[in-house]
């Protein structure tokens, strides 16, 4: 894996906290056009089931967001699944999406 910027790194520690502080099963941090950045963990209630990766996106949104620098997903699987990916690509088309481990070690990059 290559070298992570300053920025890049700071979203992934981001996530990290999330997901720790909480318990949850995901953490993940979103960058935005202006630099602005947005963590939220997985949501995992009987009437409301959402990704962190999702969530962060929705964030985003609602504070208004108009595009994704970069986002991040701290997760035990090898790869958000195909939803949480559309819903980054639906605000930021080039960003990439950084996939790191609990212990925050990157293991993917997906462009």
């Amino acid at each position: 894996m290559s070298e992570l910027n300053a920025e890049d790194a700071k979203i992934i520690t981001l996530a990290r906290s999330a997901r720790a502080r909480t318990g949850a099963a995901e953490g993940a941090a979103v960058r935005d056009e202006t630099g602005r950045t947005y963590s939220a963990t997985s949501v995992d209630l009987p009437s409301l089931k959402l990704s962190a990766l999702k969530v962060a996106v929705a964030m985003a949104v609602s504070s208004g967001a108009e595009d994704l620098e970069a986002a991040a997903v701290v997760t035990k699987a090898d790869a958000p699944d195909a939803s949480d990916i559309t819903a980054v690509r639906d605000l930021g088309p080039k960003a990439p999406i950084l996939v790191a481990a609990p212990n925050g070690t990157l293991t993917n990059t997906l462009d």
